[in-house]
């Protein structure tokens, strides 16, 4: 039997500037192999909000590849980058407005594509509802972090605005 106590939806549907740090301390939690369960502290998010943000993949408009985030916080944005990471996304917000924190750290394992790679993330993982999933979902531990911030890493390529954002959350 699978005990599950998700997030409930309202977590997920506020500002990703209150999602990404409110992801720091809780555990990600992946069901494989029947009811084996695996469950990793989160230490390090980014926040990507919206169209006006231009290091955020909703600022060149709705896609396929987009599209997860335009819909309900709660759900997995997944994607892959230099031809052999998977990134893992949690969606927040409302619908139509799209914004997502992107998970760069788990306890043990630093990096997100590498942490992906480690825990069996891929693309059957894309528009994966977290509140309602019995393979993949975040717990609250109990857990209150002293959270630091500091800009984002590796976009560059969005300007200086975007870039010196404070949007990496980490412990």
């Amino acid at each position: 039997m699978i005990c599950r106590d998700p997030l409930p939806r309202e977590f997920y549907i506020r500002d990703v500037l209150e999602v990404a740090p409110g992801l720091i301390g809780k555990q990600l939690v992946i069901r494989s192999d029947g009811d084996h369960m695996k469950r990793f502290m989160i230490t390090e998010t980014e926040a990507y909000r919206g169209p006006d943000d231009k290091a955020c993949h909703a600022s060149r408009g709705r896609t396929r590849r987009t599209d997860v985030m335009y819909r309900e916080g709660g759900r997995l944005y997944v994607y892959f980058v230099y031809g052999m990471y998977w990134m893992l996304n949690v969606v927040a917000a409302q619908p139509g407005n799209p914004q997502a924190a992107l998970i760069r750290g788990l306890e043990g394992f630093n990096g997100p594509g590498k942490l992906t790679r480690k825990i069996g993330i891929d693309k059957t993982f894309y528009g994966e509802d977290l509140t309602i999933s019995d393979r993949i979902w975040i717990e609250d531990a109990g857990l209150i972090p002293d959270i630091k911030t500091s800009p984002r890493i590796g976009i560059d390529y969005s300007g200086e605005y975007w870039s010196s954002r404070p949007w990496r959350y980490f412990i």
